[in-house]
């Protein structure tokens, strides 16, 4: 199952198309039909969850949080977790990258679906990179 929530008053969002998106992100990436929700926060939000959950009391753009559900919670359906963004740092990035606001909030969909299925960009040598770069041209992004 695909959700995509907003929860930040900022800017509007169209929240079927970014679930189009996602799905279209999932299939390509290595979720083995795993779902996802995706929800769209304010950068107060993300700040506080960066601080809660990395110890980082700054704001960020994107945040994945691994659902590791028990078998129990499997028999609903099996999630990957959540990706939380921050659509004004998102509409910031995509400023200074000189992008679509729509390109810089699917890079950070993709991005955070990947941490989801167990890529770290921090640790793994630029593996995360290589497949994210890969996945954007496959996806159009």
């Amino acid at each position: 199952m695909i959700e995509v929530v907003n929860r930040q008053r900022k800017m509007p969002m169209n929240c079927e198309r970014w679930e189009k998106f996602t799905t279209k992100a999932l299939n390509a990436a290595p979720a083995n039909g795993a779902g996802v929700t995706v929800a769209f926060v304010s950068d107060r939000a993300i700040r506080e969850l960066n601080s809660r959950w990395r110890g980082k009391r700054v704001t960020t753009d994107v945040l994945s949080f691994p659902a590791g559900q028990n078998e129990f919670e499997k028999v609903g359906g099996l999630t990957l977790g959540d990706v939380v963004i921050s659509v004004e740092q998102a509409a910031r990035q995509a400023a200074e990258h000189d992008l679509s606001f729509e390109t810089e909030v699917a890079q950070l969909i993709l991005h955070g679906v990947l941490h989801l299925c167990g890529y770290d960009h921090e640790t793994d040598k630029g593996e995360m990179n290589r497949l994210e770069l890969r996945l954007r041209r496959r996806l159009g992004i």
